[in-house]
């Protein structure tokens, strides 16, 4: 019972926070791409100020796929970066704490063009 209800508090968390960005979609003029600017602005200050870590405990990874979890981790590599190596980790702690989930990104869309072919999608409508 209890790995039922951390999957179902991963949903909630995870749903409740797509839910904040479609509604934002919805209901101003933000673009997406500035939503999900902020969605990451904000993991990095909740994760900065510590406040993050507890949702993170909570939700598990209805809290760390989205990308308030990436600006967490960029946070957490930032800190953990600048305990080992003083100013210099202020620089290169947010590109080693993310170089994995980036690096996979990369390699994944480099094979999903390789498979797929790319083209301009026709609308049905306006081409009759």
């Amino acid at each position: 019972m209890d790995i039922f209800l951390d999957y179902l508090w991963a949903f909630l968390i995870g749903g409740l926070l797509c839910a904040i960005g479609q509604v934002l979609i919805d209901l101003t003029k933000l673009t997406p791409a500035r939503i999900l600017t902020s969605y990451v602005v904000a993991g990095v200050i909740l994760g900065a100020l510590g406040w993050y870590e507890p949702i993170v405990d909570f939700a598990g990874g209805g809290a760390t796929v989205p990308l308030t979890g990436f600006g967490n981790l960029l946070a957490k590599g930032v800190r953990r970066a600048v305990d080992e190596n003083g100013l210099l980790g202020a620089f290169m702690g947010g590109f080693t704490s993310a170089a994995v989930g980036i690096s996979a990104a990369i390699f994944f869309g480099l094979l999903a063009a390789l498979i797929f072919k790319s083209g301009t999608k026709i609308n049905e409508k306006s081409s009759s």
